[in-house]
């Protein structure tokens, strides 16, 4: 119970230094069919965990203090997968990842991508996908398609892995021989995914990035993140308890194969890199970056789900953090709730309705991608290619997967969506 509540503790701070194999139910399927022919697959945020990681049996990424969320939607009839990303990478290294632990392939991080930014061009090897028929046609010509679902930052891991579905990489086909190339940067596999629902993501970044880059934290986070990660990596942790996936820059060894860099010039070699990681992407200039590269597929449906954990003070016109707030990161919804300016990179102008926040991002931003179509959700009229923008949702950035939640609450508001999902026309 000690080690429990330490853990505890310890994702609630990994959530706040994020701000800047699946589990799978065991039944035989003569005995046990799901509800869903689309399996949902779910995508940890920053310095997260999938099911296939030791620590997940402790205290599960989806669920947290509230029990595991696969096991309970899987004892409910429906077929679901906890992926494992990079918690330290880029959003185009971790939908690389997905892309080929979900098919059960190489990861291949492309030929231009790793030239540009200094690091291997392949990763592990997924002998066993989660979902290994994964576009393929069935018995009745119907492709296999897939729900995916990112809390935080893995909201924005989807929506990078849909556009490279979608439309591939020009730089990527300039480059790479047709016999050579993943099927990941050659497009046309939009109509692989059915759905895609964003929990907390910082669509259009954080006013919170102001205030830790004021105070020289950034660049500390990103060094003692990556230094924790170097050395764990060359431990016995990596790859049981805890999974880096930073083969790319040496950083951890491939499980099995070996090959980690000398720990210097790995950790060199990454914080060299300014543009190739998560630390930039949730940057106001790396959220940009990435906004103007993406945009929805009309065939797919786009979900969004924003939280708050403020109310507004009368008179004031700021917001302050209700006393359920995490205690951990009460203090950063507090800045949000009171800081009003103008950003000067993206034009957010914080303040009105931007002030709500979840403790770690503004409920405004985790709406929609501005610049993107969107509608308020209504079950009555749901339509692909555009985001339908759910009920904002009370609660701070961990209550969203059941960290100090209720576990009732929780499990209802997980088993509502996948319901939903299950239901959307084909």
């Amino acid at each position: 119970m000690k080690i429990r509540r330490a853990l505890s503790l310890l994702m609630s701070i990994v959530i706040v230094i994020t701000s800047c194999c699946t589990v799978a139910f065991a039944a035989d399927n003569n005995k046990w069919q799901p509800k869903n022919s689309e399996p949902f697959v779910f995508v940890h945020g920053l310095n997260g965990w999938g099911g296939a990681e030791d620590i997940n049996g402790i205290i599960p990424y989806w669920g947290a203090t509230t029990g595991d969320l696969m096991a309970y939607l899987e004892n409910e009839g429906y077929e679901c997968y906890s992926a494992s990303v990079g918690p330290l990478s880029s959003a185009w290294d971790r939908a690389c990842e997905l892309y080929a632990q979900i098919l059960g392939t190489t990861v291949d991080y492309g030929e231009a991508h790793s030239k540009e930014y200094n690091h291997r061009r392949y990763g592990r090897t997924y002998y066993q996908g989660l979902v290994p028929n994964w576009g393929e046609l069935d018995e009745n010509g119907k492709i296999q398609q897939i729900h995916l679902i990112g809390h935080s930052f893995g909201g924005t891991t989807i929506r990078v892995l849909i556009q490279l579905l979608t439309e591939g990489s020009a730089e990527e086909m300039a480059v790479t021989p047709e016999n050579e190339i993943s099927g990941l940067f050659t497009g046309g596999k939009g109509d692989w995914v059915k759905s895609a629902t964003t929990i907390c993501t910082p669509h259009n970044s954080a006013s919170i990035y102001y205030p830790v880059e004021l105070l020289g934290l950034a660049k500390t986070i990103q060094f003692v993140s990556f230094l924790y990660a170097g050395i764990m990596g060359r431990s016995i942790f990596n790859g049981g308890m805890v999974d880096f996936h930073l083969e790319q820059f040496g950083l951890t060894e491939i499980p099995g194969i070996g090959g980690a860099d000398p720990l210097v010039s790995a950790m060199k070699r990454v914080l060299d890199n300014k543009e190739d990681s998560c630390q930039y992407d949730l940057t106001p200039e790396g959220n940009k970056k990435l906004n103007e590269k993406l945009s929805v597929n009309e065939d797919v449906y786009y979900f969004s789900y924003a939280f708050s954990t403020t109310v507004e003070v009368p008179g004031l016109g700021i917001q302050v953090p209700r006393l359920s707030t995490n205690p951990v990161i009460m203090l950063t919804s507090l800045a949000m709730g009171v800081m009003i300016f103008e950003d000067p990179v993206n034009g957010n102008v914080y303040k009105d309705e931007w002030l709500a926040n979840d403790a770690l991002v503004n409920t405004e931003s985790e709406k929609y991608p501005i610049g993107e179509p969107y509608t308020e959700y209504n079950p009555d009229n749901v339509q692909p290619g555009v985001w339908n923008v759910m009920p904002v949702q009370t609660g701070d950035h961990g209550t969203a997967i059941g960290l100090f939640a209720d576990k009732e609450e929780t499990q209802n508001f997980y088993l509502n969506l996948c319901e939903m999902l299950n239901g959307l026309p084909d």
